[in-house]
């Protein structure tokens, strides 16, 4: 269907395809006839625009689900012949990374030669699943002589996936995999701002052999496609990633609803706790900036604070400094690029507006705080470290999602765990430490959903690795990735028979 050998050049908006819904295999155009513009991030050029959506498209993909789960072609294979189908899934996605990529890169701005949540992690991602399929067991529980109480595991129904814009082609295999591992019917809607990789996918999906009405696919804004899904009563899981006040906002729906199973990965203002003790502060910079600097801070786990001994902070400052100032910023699908611009103008003058502000509350600005590249037309943002922060400020307890830092010292300890916890997120922290026991010491006192102690590494788990968790405040509820992820996408069922 598609081939990397076909987007040898960067791509335009003369590529794009014209994005229309896909119900039951076939492209079916919308009921509303409003539309939405995107524009190129890289130089502001417009790319096209999609409509709007209507709950009369998600009605239809979701009675598509329904016949397609309640018929069975997908849920009723073997596990062996779903696995089979998921793996000509990840071939083709493998075939086709160049171009996703490429197009994730057209439309947000992430660059094409970041290794991170790309085209080719998202094929191992499905294989993961393909393979994690049927290990997924159910139970013989203890019983008495005369029944067997068996608990089976099966496929919730139909599940609504939402995705954000951040990581296009990842976030939806993120949702997409285990759900269909599942044996689950799936209606997608991506981001309106990247919608393009999102259609390539599902038509993969349908190349690949998975049947019509199991992956299906509703373009659209929050406010239509998004709120539609969270309130249909046919739909029996909502899958969300994006904002903590959209999160909440699809909680509710779901709540007033049918009371639909929940999965909400949010934001996050995930802290660096770097102590005075013996390490590499080279070392800790150079990956404290990297995971600022990824994807243009547009991460929900990033550690966009760092809490650090006031022995060691000037000097942590100045190399953090250091390491932005090495980026290589530019169009996004230049191999050379490094830094790319933020999503969307509106984005960028989010961070703009929670920088200035910075400075009027008196934090120190060490590096950045203004636009770049402005004779492009696109929305570079320099990356961007704040000193001195005011552990109560703006900076210091909200989400940027921006290549933005707020650095704020402690004393000992205790100041550095009171400093961690006292935003109302919880998705990831970051200890940095040469003693053992202080890393597990502050895992346990942050109980946030991952702790990673001295972290150079963030690869190496692979992708069964468990990244959500638990209720994890304004950062969300549920577990996505791993096995874990893969259990949520099904439901448990008692079966209890007397013999006696």
């Amino acid at each position: 269907m598609f081939s990397s050998d076909d987007t040898p050049r960067p791509l335009t908006a003369k590529d794009l395809t014209s994005v229309s819904a896909i119900v039951d295999g076939i492209a079916r155009e919308s009921v509303s006839e409003k539309r939405f513009a995107t524009f190129n991030p890289a130089n502001g050029a417009p790319l096209g625009d999609i409509l709007e959506g209507a709950a009369e498209d998600v009605d239809a993909a979701v009675a598509a689900a329904r016949r397609a789960f309640d018929a069975g072609s997908w849920r009723k294979l073997g596990a062996t012949d779903r696995k089979r189908a998921l793996f000509r899934w990840a071939d083709l996605i493998i075939k086709n990374a160049q171009l996703l990529d490429g197009l994730d890169a057209l439309e947000m701005g992430k660059p094409i030669n970041l290794p991170s949540f790309n085209a080719a992690i998202s094929a191992d991602f499905v294989r993961f699943n393909a393979e994690a399929s049927d290990k997924i067991l159910g139970a013989v529980l203890p019983s008495d002589h005369l029944s067997t109480v068996i608990q089976a595991r099966g496929p919730r129904g139909v599940v609504a996936a939402v995705t954000p814009w951040n990581f296009p082609t990842y976030n939806v295999v993120l949702k997409l995999a285990p759900a269909l591992a599942a044996g689950n019917s799936v209606v997608l809607k991506p981001s309106e701002l990247a919608t393009q990789s999102a259609m390539i996918l599902v038509k993969l999906a349908h190349e690949a052999g998975i049947p019509p009405g199991v992956v299906n696919l509703v373009p659209g804004l929050g406010l239509t496609v998004g709120r539609a899904l969270g309130e249909h009563m046919d739909v029996d899981m909502l899958t969300f990633t994006g904002s903590s006040d959209t999160g909440k906002k699809m909680m509710q729906y779901a709540g007033g609803s049918n009371m639909k199973v929940v999965v909400a990965e949010c934001g996050g203002k995930s802290p660096h706790i770097v102590f005075d003790d013996g390490l590499d502060l080279d070392r800790v910079a150079a990956f404290v900036a990297y995971m600022i600097l990824n994807n243009q801070g547009q991460v929900c786990s990033t550690g966009s604070r760092v809490l650090v001994q006031e022995t060691i902070a000037d000097a942590l400052v100045e190399k953090i400094a250091r390491a932005f100032a090495q980026i290589s910023p530019g169009d996004p699908q230049a191999q050379g690029t490094t830094f790319g611009p933020l999503a969307t103008a509106r984005q960028r003058d989010v961070v703009e507006g929670m920088v200035e502000r910075a400075k009027r509350d008196g934090a120190q600005m060490a590096s950045g705080g203004a636009r770049m590249l402005e004779n492009t037309g696109g929305y570079f943002f320099a990356p961007t470290v704040f000193h001195r922060v005011d552990p109560h400020s703006e900076l210091a307890q909200h989400e940027v999602f921006g290549p933005v830092l707020a650095v704020t010292s402690f004393k000992d300890m205790d100041e550095a765990v009171r400093l961690a916890r006292s935003t109302r997120y919880g998705l990831a922290a970051y200890v940095w430490s040469a003693n053992p026991s202080v890393g597990f010491g502050i895992a346990n006192a942050l109980q946030t959903a991952i702790t990673l102690v001295n972290a150079s590494n963030v690869g190496g788990a692979g992708p069964g690795f468990s990244f959500s968790g638990e209720p994890a405040g304004l950062s969300g509820v549920g577990v996505e990735g791993g096995l874990a992820g893969l259990e949520a996408y099904t439901r448990r069922q008692t079966i209890w028979i007397n013999h006696g």
